[in-house]
């Protein structure tokens, strides 16, 4: 009896000695599974930081990006990969929080591609465009040029390499990071449409422009104005004269043709001289009587709503205004305009302005 009893005690000690062996173990593996899943891993000086993850990243290569912020690497590969992430990296602009766990970060990692403010204006052509947007989205420039000027967009869609950049309205957009070239030019045919609403498009049509047109008129109006409140004026000089079918005589034309011709778009011309005028291109409307063919920069949508709700007036004539600086004076006959363009020559003489 005293045998069976001992056997029992002894059993129920190895028994016991088990028992605490798998709470230890258990404890060893909830403090560890706790540690990798839930304590904090994200450890940088600021508050938060910005990484970039490329489109087709791979899970070695998201390493590289991440590891410089982790405090413990090999745990959150153990975590992404029991989560299933190793195999779905995503693309995109991700906020990091310092002190994020594991879990956090693959569940911001999944789903919280952060999208940026992108925005552009004034750029004189599409290439200008494409080299400021690559500044701020995945795409490079040459991918963009590229969508930018494929033929069978243009043709789908009504454009011309000429008047190409009229697509593009000039504003502050969200965008994700990794947005493709055509992804972004696909955007931008929306916004653009969106844009000519049936407002703006009933006012084009009573004016008698092409909403191309409007936008060429419009880049005119911009270069030759800084001031938006005089913007509706200078408008009304140039739809007179077209209305009228006078040339245009716009000066930043002749200085984008010469740019045009000479392949040189980082010249700085002040002054167009007579021999300039000479100069045989479609966007010299001191030559020709017809609109250049396409904008000869990006104008604002202040611009192209100056043309839409262009001054009605009897002015044909205008010049720098050397006493008010960035206006212009105004005149109805050449006379008039002769005297207004005297002083402004007299004052650009003494300034030493040649070219």
């Amino acid at each position: 009896m005293n045998f069976y009893i001992s056997l029992y005690m002894y059993i129920k000690k190895i028994l016991l000695i088990i028992a605490l062996i798998g709470l230890v173990v258990g404890g060893w593996f909830a403090y560890y599974v706790y540690q990798a899943v839930f304590s904090p891993n994200t450890n940088f000086e600021t508050e938060t930081t910005t990484i970039y993850i490329p489109s087709g990243t791979t899970f070695p290569e998201l390493r590289k990006i991440l590891y410089p912020l982790l405090k413990n690497p090999s745990s959150f590969d153990k975590i992404a990969d029991k989560k299933g992430y190793t195999n779905k990296v995503k693309a995109g602009r991700y906020i990091i929080k310092k002190d994020l766990n594991n879990n956090e970060l693959v569940g911001l990692l999944r789903s919280k591609n952060q999208p940026i403010q992108l925005s552009f204006n004034n750029q004189e052509r599409l290439e200008n465009l494409a080299g400021r947007v690559a500044q701020q989205i995945e795409a490079d420039s040459i991918s963009l040029i590229k969508a930018f000027k494929e033929s069978t967009f243009f043709n789908e869609h009504g454009f011309t390499i000429d008047n190409a950049l009229a697509m593009y309205v000039p504003n502050k957009y969200e965008f994700f990071w990794n947005t493709s070239a055509e992804q972004f030019r696909g955007r931008m045919l929306k916004e653009y449409k969106r844009f000519w609403n049936d407002k703006r498009r009933e006012k084009a049509k009573n004016i008698g422009l092409t909403l191309s047109e409007v936008v060429t008129v419009a880049s005119i109006v911009q270069k030759e104005t800084a001031k938006v409140d005089e913007r509706p004026r200078v408008a009304g000089v140039y739809m007179n004269r077209y209305k009228n079918g006078w040339k245009l005589d716009a000066d930043p034309t002749v200085i984008y043709a010469l740019k045009k011709h000479r392949d040189d778009w980082d010249i700085v011309i002040k002054r167009v001289l007579y021999k300039d005028l000479e100069l045989d291109s479609p966007y010299n409307t001191y030559k020709y009587k017809t609109l250049p063919p396409g904008p000869i920069t990006m104008p604002d949508i202040s611009s192209i709503d100056a043309v839409l709700n262009y001054e009605k007036h009897d002015y044909y004539f205008f010049v720098a205004n050397v006493e008010n600086f960035g206006y212009h004076k105004f005149a109805k006959t050449i006379a008039q305009h002769g005297r207004n363009k005297k002083q402004y020559v007299d004052w650009i003489n003494k300034q030493g302005i040649n070219r």
